[in-house]
């Protein structure tokens, strides 16, 4: 099982090229960055977690942008949406996005995709919240499309575009690995109907695997897996590993440079401990 780091990328914390390379001195497989375009006055939805919006929600950088930048200054880590928020997102431009990443880092980006919870987050960007699995699907196909067919096109309920070209292709090929976030009935459906991977928040084990075995009894093979905020846990790594975990990657607090470099520091410990 691999470790990477996971982290809300903010405007008070460690800044993209440092958080960068210290990731890969250090020896971590990943960077999984979130997104949240903006956070709605409106305290309608409420946060997933219980209690207080944390403070790093409303000050989030563009995870591609963010990444991008980390392409620039790295060689190894892999560079991965977790998540980006699709339904808020134009699949056209996004496809170019990623593409660009995955081409700029020389074929390190992995798209992790998701509906979000926010629901005023959503229609802010025209998308009714009841359709947005809907939406989701159309658009991870769509961009498929358009990183594989010269030209491509598409034509759903949601996305509808006619023969046209787009480049950069990915790197990668067919495409970069894609992982589709969430926890609910239609994220395991949404994972076997895309043959794509699951990147799951740091649930008890035991949800875990209920979530797992539903996916791989759909798709008939493994799903691969992936995890975003992992705790600094070993025993919850052992349980994770023991599931069969491709990568976790442990959250880091959104905190200023010198403090993200510490805890790195003694993630990287922690993580060469558990390995011996």
């Amino acid at each position: 099982m691999k470790f990477g780091i996971s982290t809300f990328v903010d405007d008070d914390s460690i800044d993209p090229v440092s958080l960068g390379r210290a990731v890969e001195e250090r020896g971590f497989h990943s960077l999984v960055v979130a997104e949240h375009s903006h956070i709605p006055a409106s305290r309608e939805s409420a946060y997933p977690e219980g209690g207080e919006l944390p403070s790093w929600y409303y000050k989030t950088l563009d995870p591609f942008v963010t990444l991008a930048a980390v392409a620039a200054v790295t060689s190894t880590i892999e560079l991965f949406t977790g998540v980006a928020l699709l339904v808020q997102r134009d699949p056209i431009h996004t496809a170019k996005e990623a593409a660009s990443i995955d081409l700029i880092s020389g074929g390190r980006f992995v798209f992790g995709v998701g509906a979000g919870w926010n629901l005023e987050e959503m229609r802010d960007h025209g998308t009714e919240p009841k359709n947005r699995g809907a939406l989701l699907d159309e658009r991870i196909e769509a961009i498929k499309a358009l990183w594989t067919d010269d030209p491509a096109e598409y034509h759903g309920k949601y996305v509808d575009f006619d023969p046209a070209f787009i480049r950069p292709k990915p790197v990668q090929k067919p495409y970069p690995p894609i992982y589709i976030g969430g926890a609910s009935d239609a994220t395991v459906k949404r994972v076997i109907r895309h043959d794509a991977g699951w990147i799951s928040n740091a649930f008890p084990v035991e949800v875990l695997s209920r979530r797992i075995a539903a996916m791989q009894d759909g798709l008939g093979h493994d799903v691969a897996l992936a995890m975003f905020g992992t705790p600094v846990d070993p025993d919850y790594w052992r349980g994770v590993d023991e599931l069969g975990f491709d990568q976790v990657a442990l959250l880091l607090p959104s905190v200023p440079k010198d403090e993200s470099l510490r805890l790195l520091d003694e993630y990287a410990a922690q993580v060469e401990q558990y390995r011996r």
